[in-house]
């Protein structure tokens, strides 16, 4: 873990500290970096997506899952 000084809006980290029901500041911090970074990481879905690197059929996956699901 690293220590470091942050200049926050304490009325929104306020905010954020009750919707989510973490106990700590730092929980709070920490929790909105991961989801930050998720958010990039989805981003990126599209262009692979579009990018012709997978050739599979999705469909079929899909059928595959709720015939043995």
């Amino acid at each position: 873990m690293e220590r470091t000084t942050l200049v926050l809006d304490r009325t929104i980290l306020d905010k954020a500290k009750s919707k989510s029901g973490l106990n700590t500041y730092s929980a709070v911090v920490n929790l909105v970096l991961k989801e930050y970074l998720n958010r990039k990481v989805f981003e990126r879905i599209d262009d692979f997506a579009s990018s012709g690197i997978w050739e599979g059929n999705l469909s079929e996956i899909r059928r595959d899952e709720n015939v043995s699901g």
